[in-house]
């Protein structure tokens, strides 16, 4: 199983939507551009609208950060040859968002960002975005895994930063339609019933009755809607 393999089993199982909440990338379309940002809009209250407007007037992350958030993000749930990056299914701009509206994620956001520049600059005396690819995945690969037996404590808030941001990648991400379609979940859609299974039928010692089996569950009839007379009987 590759890594982003292992991520989508790890979304699927919920680890990284327990630890951001409910708000995800697609909800930012709409947050985006204040003009955009109106009563009823995506089900969002008045109050959830103002509050909105209030969150994006925000400013926090600067430009350095964010250009190291994209390439982090990027490393973590890069594109395929089937699915997007993070950066293209617009995570930089959710977690820009997220630090706002959930303002405990600002400290530590900030005071791991500035532990992975004084790390790089520790081991290759620049920046971790001015890296080259491999000084950057040495890095990583020195926080991106759990070590229970602590024998890299120096490397702890490292740990516990990366463990951050690959929770908020993997909400942002998974969270849009580039996610969901990577995942291969295609939500509520018109589908085919046959009925009730016959061994769940013959379970319960119950069976259709046949006029009622021939106008409800007749395949070429699945686009045409049910009529009723006054008592309740089905007439198509």
């Amino acid at each position: 199983m590759d890594r982003r393999e292992s991520l989508k089993t790890l979304m699927i199982g919920g680890v990284a939507g327990v630890t951001i909440g409910t708000t995800g990338c697609d909800n930012l379309e709409s947050t985006a551009n204040e003009d955009t940002v109106t009563e009823g809009l995506y089900g969002r209250t008045p109050e959830e609208v103002e509050w909105d407007k209030k969150v994006q007037a925000q400013s926090f992350l600067e430009e350095h950060e964010l250009s190291t958030i994209a390439t982090l993000c990027d490393i973590i749930l890069p594109a395929t040859a089937t699915a997007g990056s993070a950066t293209e299914a617009g995570v930089v701009e959710f977690v820009d968002f997220i630090v706002k509206d959930l303002p405990d994620h600002q400290l530590p956001l900030r005071g791991g960002l500035m532990w992975l520049d004084i790390e790089s600059n520790r081991r290759f005396n620049k920046r971790f975005i001015d890296c080259g690819e491999s000084e950057m995945i040495s890095i990583v690969d020195d926080i991106a895994y759990p070590d229970p037996e602590g024998k890299k404590p120096e490397m702890g808030p490292g740990i516990a930063f990366f463990n951050r941001m690959r929770n908020l990648t993997l909400t942002g991400y998974y969270t849009t339609k580039l996610g969901m379609d990577d995942l291969g979940y295609v939500g509520n859609v018109p589908n085919m019933w046959d009925g009730v299974p016959e061994n769940v039928l013959n379970e319960h010692d119950v069976d259709y009755d046949q006029d009622w089996l021939a106008r409800c569950v007749d395949q070429s009839k699945r686009e045409v809607i049910a009529e009723w007379d006054e008592d309740g009987n089905l007439l198509t």
